[in-house]
């Protein structure tokens, strides 16, 4: 242990051994002077007649330093059979040992880098503080859980009397109705009671009226002496004994019953209030109940799915959660939504993403969320199809060339699978249900088709130039053409029954009547409005408007008069359209390798595109909307059909 001596000036020197050290180390200093220069203050310290042991010992440091020494013992844990040993901590091995009691192994020489030792005080301290911030923490939770489940249970005494106060709110409303009715009994009763005591009274005043009068010919029957009139008298009373007869009958009873039990209606209001009123009460737990995200897509209808489970995690059955829903964009942004409640524990949250990118969703449950809430949503801005039939062929599940595509009100697929020389006929899900041909189709060089209002089918052959009509069995009903047709590619039916032809070579339209008599034609080759440059399909839209498309769209009206331009890039070429229930018009088109379909509002304005980023269009051609917003649409350079939804 070390030394310390307090020299004159209070200045303590502290030396491995005070004695030794200093009495050789000052001895060369004071053998000339008695004195030596203090370390510290530097002020000249003079030597004491007995030396440095004359020095007196600095008491206070002394025992400041034997108590620190005292706490290191306390602090430091020995080795119970080595007490000079401290004990050490192997982290990797997890095992207290000393270095002379325990072979030490692999924790000395070669193996020492693989393992971690320090003393075993160190562990300890580490352990506790670990020990003592997991309680902190484990304290810190719990009185959270404390102040939810206290806040719970007053959120419970409000509801309580909020349901409190509705079912006497809604007693009072059955107890308003019974009284009402009640009234209308007392009133119907005392309108009984006035219909019956008028008819009574005016009984009494007729015998009234009748006592007097006879009352009055008695009177002057005293005076008279002549014996035929009061023979006449007689017989007049003999005639009103008869009818005094009628009027002792009283014309009108006193008879009024009130009867209650004369049908079912009591048993009725019985058991409507046995049932009326309802406690809806819920075991959902909002922490293990879940949320699926379906993929997400820009511009069409998305949902989540809730799955509402208890505090078991057992499923719910049933309905009526208070679900709240906040979903925002990465500004902030709320986007609407709307929750549908299944009714069987769970629950689907609609919304419509208007653009890509990420959506922060937060769902609660009684304000509290489901687990793993908020969530992050990744809308894509790429719609894809859903369904795609056929491939390359002549088979019956192949196509070759499909140009066109119809829909009619049943949502069965009419595709005109021109290098087939054939229409191909689908359900809904894609199924062949049969195929027509090849009257009207025939040299593989149809290429309009559409359906007229009566349910048959209108088709346009380029090289023979006719309008074929035919039945939905594939029986041709009525052809004709005209000599002004150069290449007419495209056909559409108005409203009326009017087919309307679309001819490239002529750069011309063809409006026929339902006879197949020419109406009128416009349009000429050019690039300025109302001019064609190469037609590539043709529509009828809103009001019997006539929509056709080149490298643009216009819009014509029924009669062939130019309305307005809709969309013009100066790029591309459209290769076809049609106009959706809601009147949407949309539009296939490919501009430099690139095939996409172009969503426009009824007015013209774009809204956004269908790119089918992974498994991409080639030259799509003639499209249909289904009643459902499905889109099938002709890949006319992938010799298939595809399917998607656009809403």
């Amino acid at each position: 242990m070390m030394a310390v001596i307090v020299l004159p000036n209070s200045c303590p020197v502290l030396t491995p051994c005070a004695r030794a050290a200093l009495s050789a180390s000052f001895a060369a200093q004071t053998l000339d002077t008695g004195s030596f220069r203090c370390p510290i203050c530097r002020e000249t310290i003079h030597m004491p007649q007995g030396g440095v042991t004359a020095f007196p010992p600095s008491f206070i440091v002394n025992q400041l330093l034997d108590l620190m020494a005292q706490q290191r013992r306390d602090v430091i844990p020995k080795c119970s059979v080595h007490t000079n040993q401290e004990l050490l901590f192997c982290e990797t091995c997890d095992i207290v040992f000393c270095s002379v009691c325990v072979d030490c192994g692999s924790h000395s020489g070669r193996g020492a880098s693989e393992h971690t030792v320090i003393p075993f005080a160190i562990a300890i301290k580490r352990m506790s503080e670990i020990l003592l911030f997991k309680a902190h923490l484990c304290i810190k939770n719990l009185n959270a859980a404390y102040e939810a489940v206290s806040d719970e249970l007053r959120q419970l005494e409000l509801s309580v009397d909020k349901t409190l106060d509705s079912v006497n709110r809604s007693f009072q409303d059955v107890m308003a109705v019974v009284d009402r009715r009640r009234h209308e009994c007392l009133q119907w009763v005392r309108k009984i009671r006035e219909e019956k005591k008028n008819i009574l009274k005016e009984q009494l005043d007729l015998i009234q009226a009748e006592k007097d009068k006879v009352q009055g010919e008695c009177d002057g029957l005293q005076y008279q002496v002549e014996v035929r009139n009061i023979t006449k008298k007689i017989s007049d009373l003999n005639e009103k004994l008869d009818t005094t007869s009628t009027l002792s009958e009283p014309r009108e009873n006193s008879f009024l019953k009130y009867e209650y039990k004369h049908n079912d209606a009591l048993r009725e209001i019985a058991k409507a209030i046995a049932n009326f009123g309802h406690i809806s009460v819920s075991t959902t737990f909002p922490a293990l109940s879940t949320a699926k995200i379906f993929p997400t897509t820009a511009h069409l209808r998305s949902s989540v799915r809730i799955t509402t489970v208890d505090y078991h995690g057992n499923p719910r059955i049933s309905g009526g959660d208070p679900i709240v829903v906040d979903l925002r964009t990465e500004k902030g942004d709320v986007v609407e939504t709307k929750i549908k409640d299944n009714e069987d524990g769970t629950y689907d949250i609609l919304y419509l993403p208007q653009k890509s990118g990420k959506l922060k969703l937060c769902v609660s449950i009684f304000s509290r969320p489901i687990k793993d809430s908020p969530f992050s949503i990744e809308v894509s801005e790429h719609i894809n199809p859903v369904a795609k039939f056929g491939s390359r062929g002549s088979g019956l599940d192949h196509f070759c060339q499909p140009v066109r595509v119809c829909i009619n009100a049943d949502d069965v697929i009419y595709v005109l699978d021109t290098g087939n020389s054939r229409i191909k006929v689908l359900s809904a899900e894609g199924q062949v249900l049969k195929v027509l041909g090849s009257a009207g189709v025939e040299n593989q060089s149809a290429t309009g088709m559409a359906m007229t209002p009566d349910g048959n089918i209108a088709v346009i052959n380029w090289r023979t130039k006719l309008v074929s009509i035919l039945s939905t069995e594939g029986e041709v009903l009525k052809q004709f053409t005209n000599p002004g047709f150069q290449e007419p590619i495209d056909i559409t039916v108005n409203s009326k029954g009017e087919f309307i032809i679309s001819d490239a070579g002529a750069g011309k339209i063809f409006i026929f009547d339902t006879s197949g008599n020419l109406l009128t034609t416009f349009g000429s080759h050019g690039d300025k409005d109302g001019q064609f440059k190469l037609i590539s399909a043709i529509a009828v839209g809103k009001n019997d408007e006539i929509l056709v498309a080149d490298h643009r769209i216009q819009v014509f009206s029924k009669d062939g008069k130019f309305s307005r331009r809709l969309i013009d890039s100066g790029k591309g070429q459209f290769g076809g359209i049609c106009i959706d229930g809601g009147g949407h018009i949309l539009a296939t088109k490919t501009e430099k390798g690139r095939s996409y379909v172009q969503i426009l509002s009824g007015g013209g304005k774009p809204l956004y595109i269908l790119d089918s980023s992974d498994d991409k269009l080639k030259r799509p051609s003639g499209l249909g909307v289904m009643s459902d917003y499905r889109l099938v649409i002709a890949d006319l350079g992938n010799d298939c059909i595809k399917k998607f939804r656009y809403k």
